[in-house]
């Protein structure tokens, strides 16, 4: 009687298995995928990009990101495809800068203040209190590389399944962020049409 119980579980878990696996192992329309190594992109193309208008949305609002957008758009509209800030499907645009190489040192990043990224001439940021941004060990600051990565996301308007996604980094000053941003989407969008990878074409 055990032996047959447990034979029936098994089956009922393989036939379980079986039935979930393709889904899941197509993860086509999760935006799910594991980042590319500093310097590479990655597109994935679960199907082109529509000829139909794209709004460009930011999770973070700040100069660098909206410039970085402009270059997304511009490249968008040279595709065929309206764009703008709403309506039509969604491309979610994500920029991040990081940059703790100073973390430990006494003259460190701080909170508040205008970022490294931020042009001459910047409307000034309200002060925040300038906290010394350190490691609570006391041990030295990290040497990381100041990095910029995108993450682009293309979402349909009709469900919000995931049609495109892609994503790029580079290794960079603050200064030169735009113009590696800018070469990043320029990869990107150079193959858009098709999953692939490799060099961002980060110009530093």
């Amino acid at each position: 009687m055990h032996r047959a119980m447990r034979l029936a579980v098994s089956c009922a878990a393989i036939g379980l298995f079986a039935a979930v696996s393709p889904a899941g192992a197509q993860g086509i329309g999760t935006g799910v995928s594991s980042a590319p190594k500093l310097g590479d992109m990655e597109v994935k193309a679960y199907q082109k990009i529509p000829r139909d208008k794209v709004a460009v949305q930011l999770t973070s609002d700040n100069h660098l990101a909206r410039e970085l957008r402009r270059q997304v758009m511009i490249r968008l509209s040279q595709r065929g495809n309206a764009v703008g800030f709403s309506g039509g499907n969604v491309m979610r645009m994500d920029v991040s800068y990081f940059d703790f190489s100073g973390l430990g040192d006494g003259n460190g990043p701080t909170l508040g203040g205008q970022p490294d990224y931020a042009p001459p001439g910047s409307n000034p940021r309200m002060d925040l209190p300038s906290n010394r941004i350190s490691r609570r060990d006391g041990l030295s600051g990290s040497t990381a590389t100041p990095t910029l990565r995108i993450n682009l996301t293309l979402y349909n308007k009709d469900g919000g399944k995931v049609l495109w996604t892609a994503s790029g980094s580079c290794a960079v000053q603050g200064d030169k962020a735009q113009s590696a941003g800018e070469a990043i989407i320029n990869r990107i969008f150079d193959q858009a049409d098709k999953s692939s990878g490799g060099s961002a074409g980060c110009p530093f």
